[in-house]
């Protein structure tokens, strides 16, 4: 679990760093920052899109995976839910960003590889190194949102302790590098998605989408 905690403590540090320089910006350097972090989520989204595809064993898994999970997402409105809930009681706008950075620290195979090797091998290297990438990206995140980001922290903890658990206790064989290689195509999507709202070319309910991420976890249930 310390690999874990370091991810959370990592987020906390780098929101606080972030915060503080946030004091001394403008708006037009914080808007700079948007596009920033607009143009990180896109490339990272791409580029795991291309690294994961190719690997995929199963090419219409991730079709399935949004087609079902995002209008199912909609129908239960999960983003209004749950940004709507964020932007009330805190900045408006913020709901936006805790979704994107849970979603670059969480997804993916080094997000999701690292509480699985950690639980069955000891090893929290992957864990370490996500922290370090959560780190950059918690800074950057609250130098444009503020300290709210902090709500980011406990979305990371229960979702590593999830795969930690299951990994230990349950199944070790269940997250396996086929069922992480799908995950990551469509958290690849997600994380674009994102990206482009950041960078409002096209604004997309990223919230929503989260459902189609639990379809290949379904579907290796069963496989």
């Amino acid at each position: 679990m310390i690999g874990i905690w370091a991810n959370v403590a990592a987020i906390v540090i780098g929101t606080l760093v972030g915060w503080a320089f946030k004091q001394k910006l403008n708006d037009k350097y914080i808007d700079a920052l948007w596009q920033s972090i607009g143009l990180l989520a896109m490339g990272v989204g791409i580029q795991t899109i291309v690294s994961n595809m190719s690997a995929s064993k199963y090419p219409l898994l991730f079709v399935v995976s949004l087609a079902v999970g995002i209008p199912f997402g909609t129908f239960l409105q999960l983003n209004d839910r749950a940004t709507g809930w964020i932007n009330r009681h805190f900045k408006s706008g913020l709901g936006e960003g805790v979704a994107t950075a849970s979603f670059l620290d969480g997804i993916g195979a080094l997000a999701i590889l690292g509480p699985v090797t950690a639980a069955s091998t000891g090893n929290t290297t992957m864990l370490f190194t996500n922290a370090a990438l959560s780190f950059v990206c918690a800074i950057i995140f609250g130098a444009s949102f503020g300290i709210g980001m902090l709500l980011e922290t406990p979305i990371i903890f229960v979702w590593f302790s999830f795969i930690f658990f299951v990994t230990k206790y349950l199944s070790a064989s269940y997250f396996s590098q086929s069922l992480v290689v799908e995950m990551s195509v469509v958290g690849g999507f997600m994380v674009m998605a994102a990206g482009l709202s950041l960078l409002k070319i096209r604004e997309f309910k990223t919230v929503d989408m989260l459902p189609a991420l639990l379809i290949p976890m379904i579907y290796f249930l069963f496989v």
